[in-house]
C-alpha cells in the first residue's frame, strides 16, 4: 500500500482510508457490521497496508467509535495507525447535544477519547460547518484540544469553499492550529468540487480524503436504471435516492462500464484510480462489507490511468446542485 504525506504536514497516511462507518450497531442501519463481523475487516485492512482509519461519534451513536477503537488496539501499535473522528452531529437529543460551540467540542472529544479508549485522536475533523456559532468560538475550542494533547491535527468535512476559506484565515488570524485536510463528497458522478474547494485546498495545502468515492456503490456497477436494491446497503440507503440515480449518472456509469470492460478491470477499481489521480486527493475513504471487496479495492493504488482514459470518463459528466453539505444530519 502507497502512503503520501497528508497535506503539507508530516503525516504519513495509506492511500486509502478504512471507513468505520460500517462497522457499529445494525440496529442503526440494516447494513452495519457488528463487532465480530467487523473484526475480520481491521485485520485485513491492516495486512493490506491501510494505516488510515475514519469514524465519527454520530456513526451507530457511538458505537462505531467503541468497536473502531477497540480492533485498533487489539491488532495494532499506537503508531502504527492514523485514527480520524469528528464532531457536529447529535449523539443524543437536547441543547448543546450538537454544533460546533465550545461546550460541545470539549464534551465531545472526551466522550469520543472515552469510547475509543485512547489518549488522543490523530485527526479530529469538523463534520459541518455550523452557522450558529461564531466562527472565532469554534477555532479557540479546536486549538484547546490541540494544545492539551487530546487531537494531534485539526480537519473539515462537507461545506461550501467560502465557508472552509473563513474558517482558514480565521485560524491564521488567531494564530491557533490550522485545518490540514479535507474530507468532500467527490466521486465520478459528483464533482461539483472541483470548480472551488479543490482549488482552495491546492492553494493551501489541505489534504483531501473524499467521502464515497463509489457513490454509495452505485460506481461498483451493481445498479441498473430499474433495479436499486442489488445490495443490502442499496436496500437501506435512502440517502443515496438523494444523491444519485439521475438519468445524468448512468450515462456516466455507463461509460464507466465501457471503459473498465475495455482496460480488463472491474468499474469499482477504474472509478477509485480516476479518484486517486485527482490533484489534492491523498486518501479516499472506502467502507467495506465483503473481504474480498476491500482486496480489490486496494489493487486500484496501482492502477495508472491514461490521460485519454481519464478524459473518457470525465466526458459525461453534467454539473449537479450542490449535495452532501445537508443540516442537520443525514441518513448516512
Amino acid at each position: 500500500m502507497k502512503t503520501v504525506r497528508l497535506g503539507t504536514t508530516g503525516l504519513e497516511v495509506s492511500r486509502l482510508t478504512l471507513g468505520c462507518m460500517t462497522y457499529g450497531d445494525p440496529n442503526w442501519r440494516s447494513w452495519i457490521l457488528d463487532e465480530e463481523a467487523s473484526r475480520a475487516h481491521f485485520r485485513k485492512a491492516l495486512d493490506l497496508g491501510i494505516n488510515f482509519f475514519d469514524t465519527a461519534n454520530m456513526y451507530s451513536k457511538g458505537v462505531s467509535e467503541e468497536i473502531t477503537g477497540k480492533m485498533l488496539r487489539e491488532l495494532a501499535h499506537r503508531e502504527d495507525y492514523v485514527l480520524a473522528s469528528k464532531v457536529y452531529f447529535p449523539v443524543a437529543k437536547g441543547p448543546n447535544r450538537g454544533g460546533l460551540s465550545r461546550k460541545h467540542i470539549l464534551a465531545a472529544c472526551d466522550a469520543s477519547l472515552k469510547r475509543l479508549g485512547l489518549d488522543y485522536i490523530d485527526l479530529y475533523q469538523i463534520h459541518r460547518f455550523d452557522h450558529e456559532t461564531p466562527v472565532e468560538e469554534t477555532i479557540e475550542a479546536l486549538d484547546s484540544l490541540v494544545n492539551a494533547g487530546k487531537v494531534r491535527y485539526l480537519g473539515a468535512s462537507s461545506m461550501a469553499a467560502w465557508e472552509f476559506a473563513t474558517m482558514l484565515f480565521t485560524a491564521d488570524a488567531m494564530d491557533a492550529s490550522r485545518f490540514v485536510s479535507m474530507q468532500n463528497h467527490l466521486n465520478l458522478v459528483y464533482r461539483e468540487e472541483e470548480r472551488e474547494m479543490a482549488p482552495l485546498c491546492l492553494d493551501q495545502g489541505i489534504g483531501m480524503i473524499p467521502w464515497s468515492p463509489l457513490a454509495r456503490g452505485f460506481l461498483a456497477g451493481n445498479r441498473t436504471r430499474t433495479r436499486r436494491d442489488a445490495t443490502p446497503r442499496a436496500k437501506d440507503d435512502a440517502y443515496a435516492d438523494r444523491l444519485y440515480y439521475e438519468e445524468a449518472d448512468f450515462k456516466v456509469l455507463d461509460t464507466l462500464i465501457e471503459v473498465s470492460s475495455r482496460l480488463g478491470e472491474k468499474p469499482a477499481k477504474v472509478a477509485l484510480a480516476w479518484l486517486l489521480s485527482v490533484p489534492g486527493v491523498d486518501s479516499a475513504i472506502v467502507g467495506t462489507t465483503r473481504i474480498e471487496q476491500m482486496e480489490e479495492l486496494a489493487a486500484a493504488v496501482d492502477l495508472t490511468l491514461d490521460e485519454e482514459t481519464i478524459a473518457a470518463l470525465e466526458a459525461p459528466y453534467v454539473p449537479h446542485p450542490v449535495l452532501g453539505h445537508e443540516q442537520p444530519a443525514p441518513r448516512d
